[in-house]
């Protein structure tokens, strides 16, 4: 814990850092975000404030609103309201340590985001984006197989690219996945995936290294040079197959585990089990699809009801 009398903004960012690395767990990803918008705030308190600022204590309402007043002339309602959200957590948690009486940050209004409806594929195009691949290749056996568990499993590419093949019980039809913040849980896996699974781990010592020949023993999928598949690769396969299975290449991995979860919301699945599959923590999040699910009944509804045509004319 920081000493009450030699709190600056430095140390203070970097403990709160550590804390998320550590206790909370959480991501690359959060973590980089979190970073870059409090080190932005303290090179705003010591460029701006004469004398310049460099005490956490003395970080007030003002300043915060100053900083992201400046912020918001060229950044979106989104990125305002990220910020937002990390000075929040950030001075929430140096009120927590007692670093500071109160939180300045908690007085601070977020923008209103519309957050857009998720890209959703109908049934008959994800099929169509699934069975794209030709599973008579190395390569094509293992496209096919994360297709079908991002479609079918409803995984997110971080949890697809860390899979390892003793996580996979082909027998019982389940994964064992690990989400944010290292939180396991079990994913159903159906036939068809386990039928593509059981082709590609044929294929699987095909993808070596060239010179090599080495290839990541753990990793359920590999690249073409026989490592661990990154998530970046992944998103190549989903734009590829997405574009010549679907015509849609502005299809990326997210949107087949948006069309897994309102798929099944639309077949009857309650929202508990769905939010279980995912691995939301909050069922708020899980939640929005029925949103989804209700935009897709309203497009059929106007479509094919003779009432909305009647209306319409």
């Amino acid at each position: 814990m920081l000493a009450v009398d030699d709190v600056t903004l430095d140390d203070a960012i970097a403990s709160f850092l550590l804390y998320l690395r550590t206790e909370r767990r959480a991501s690359p990803h959060t973590l980089s975000a979190y970073g870059k918008d409090l080190a932005s705030f303290a090179a705003f308190a010591r460029e701006r404030e004469s004398p310049a600022i460099d005490d956490v204590r003395l970080v007030d309402l003002y300043l915060l609103r100053g900083w992201l007043g400046l912020l918001a002339r060229k950044n979106a309602p989104s990125s305002i309201a990220r910020k937002v959200a990390s000075a929040r957590s950030w001075m929430r948690w140096l009120r927590r340590r007692r670093h500071i009486p109160t939180s300045p940050a908690d007085e601070l209004a977020s923008p209103r985001v519309r957050r857009p409806l998720p890209t959703l594929l109908s049934v008959d195009a994800a099929g169509e984006v699934v069975e794209s691949p030709s599973a008579e290749t190395a390569r094509g056996a293992r496209d096919r197989a994360m297709l079908e568990l991002l479609y079918g499993s409803g995984l997110r590419v971080s949890e697809l690219c860390g899979l390892d093949v003793g996580a996979v019980d082909l027998g019982a039809g389940s994964a064992l996945v690990r989400g944010k913040g290292d939180k396991e849980r079990f994913v159903p896996v159906g036939s068809k995936c386990v039928a593509a699974i059981v082709r590609w781990l044929e294929e699987r010592p095909r993808m070596v290294h060239p010179k090599t020949g080495k290839q990541d023993p753990k990793a359920l999928f590999l690249a073409a040079r026989g490592a661990r598949i990154g998530s970046r690769a992944v998103r190549s396969v989903v734009h590829a197959y997405g574009a010549s299975g679907a015509g849609r290449a502005d299809l990326h991995p997210h949107a087949l585990r948006h069309t897994c979860a309102t798929h099944m919301l639309d077949n009857g699945a309650d929202l508990r089990s769905i939010q279980e599959m995912l691995g939301h923590a909050s069922l708020s999040t899980t939640q929005r699809y029925t949103h989804v699910s209700m935009e897709h009944l309203m497009r059929v509804y106007d479509a094919a009801h003779p009432l909305a045509r009647a209306k319409r004319g």
